[in-house]
């Protein structure tokens, strides 16, 4: 679902301004040796010198030279209305692109907007029925236990094993809650969300330092452009705990104007080890980034910091930019 930056190209100029240019400088140079031979008398002096060599038919050049000057006429006329007609059709094959890119962009916003809105479904199912199983199921287990103090340790032991493997589900099924549906995403917004997608990966990577930075202009983002800032900060964090082994990360997420409307600069950089080129060609999380932005309009750049580490930075179109 990637989309080329061909039909990013402007318009490109007709011949009508050139060509008209064109003819009016043949129309001056035509007037001025027009005047320069009537001042100086070129024909007579042409034809007078061209007699004296009648061995040589000299005096049939000039009527040579009209033929050779309408033939240029005729080349020129012809490669002017085959320059048009390749300009037409360039012009069309670009509206044709332009037209591809933007379906191309809309099916790809559909895709990831049905597939979020799978995993909320998907979210909804696992905390409503199986979350719920979980927890009746836990219920017992915990009463189980209770009633069996008295009894032998075997038997304790067992009921203690089967609570603390309930909970161990139940946190698992959680996990998957929160990886399916950002908490708090639809209900408090998207910087409550990432705070909170920011302290988590805090408590799991205590030897890393995260500084997050936001705009306090966030609100009024649609649902897929808050779930690609979420998403793209989520995998970030996660390619950092995997690959990096950083020490430092900061995160900055601000809504800046552009040439038409605004843009959102969502950028990622840390401290570590820097991008490997074999994992940037084929890595399925920086593609999966770049599909997701490229799905809302935007562009990500994936490279080396300038400090050393690792930098990744998107832009993404809001408004009328958009």
């Amino acid at each position: 679902m990637s989309s080329s930056k061909a039909g990013r190209a402007g318009p490109v100029a007709g011949p009508t301004g050139s060509g008209r240019r064109d003819f009016a400088w043949v129309v001056v140079v035509s007037i001025v040796a027009a005047v320069i031979c009537d001042w100086l008398n070129v024909s007579e002096a042409l034809f007078a010198w061209a007699r004296t060599r009648e061995r040589f038919q000299l005096d049939e050049l000039p009527p040579i030279l009209l033929v050779v000057a309408l033939c240029m006429v005729w080349f020129s006329v012809r490669r002017y209305r085959e320059a048009a007609r390749e300009l037409t059709g360039r012009r069309r094959a670009e509206q044709e692109l332009r037209v591809a890119l933007a379906d191309n962009r809309r099916l790809a916003r559909q895709y990831v907007e049905i597939q979020e809105s799978e995993r909320r479904a998907l979210a909804r199912d696992l905390h409503d029925e199986l979350g719920q199983h979980l927890n009746a199921m836990k219920i017992d287990a915990v009463g189980i236990r209770d009633r069996l103090l008295a009894r032998a340790a075997p038997e304790q032991q067992g009921a203690a094993d089967l609570v603390r493997g309930l909970d161990r589900v139940q946190a698992v099924v959680v996990g998957l809650i929160r990886q399916l549906r950002p908490a708090g995403l639809d209900e408090l917004g998207l910087a409550a969300a990432l705070e909170h997608c920011v302290a988590e990966w805090r408590r799991r990577l205590p030897q890393t330092a995260v500084e997050l930075s936001l705009s306090e202009t966030l609100q009024g983002l649609d649902e897929t452009l808050r779930l690609a800032l979420y998403r793209l900060v989520q995998e970030g964090l996660t390619n950092v705990a995997r690959h990096s082994r950083a020490t430092r990360v900061a995160i900055r997420i601000a809504r800046e104007p552009a040439a038409a409307g605004e843009r959102l600069i969502a950028a990622i950089e840390d401290n570590g080890v820097g991008l490997d080129p074999e994992r940037a060609a084929g890595g399925l999380g920086l593609i999966g980034m770049r599909e997701r932005v490229e799905a809302v309009g935007g562009s990500l750049l994936a490279r080396n910091s300038n400090a050393g580490g690792f930098l990744l930075r998107a832009e993404i179109p809001v408004g009328a930019a958009a």
